[in-house]
């Protein structure tokens, strides 16, 4: 709850002070605030005793929610694409032919 207040304030002040040297200290204190969450959490990582293990099991874990939706996706779309795309090539060389 605490990070969707924090989002809401960055798009309230965003929205509201357009300038370009506030626009500049914000780029600034956005980036500098992403360094600490990725140290921060870095630092939460690395604290765990089982860490690599984890680490091997996530990655795992995220390449097979990677690459089963690629997978379908791509013969999905090839489906559509040969059974759709395909009409309109046979279709329109019929319709030239008559």
């Amino acid at each position: 709850m605490d990070i969707l207040i924090v989002m809401c304030m960055g798009i309230l002040v965003g929205r509201l002070f357009r300038s370009g040297r506030i626009k500049k200290v914000n780029e600034l204190l956005s980036l500098a605030c992403t360094f600490v969450l990725i140290f921060a959490m870095g630092g939460t990582l690395g604290q765990r005793e089982n860490f690599v293990r984890e680490f091997l099991s996530l990655g795992g874990a995220s390449f097979l929610f990677f690459a089963f939706p690629t997978f379908f996706s791509i013969v999905f779309v090839y489906i559509l694409t040969r059974n759709f795309m395909g009409r309109k090539k046979y279709e329109t060389r019929w319709k030239k032919e008559k």
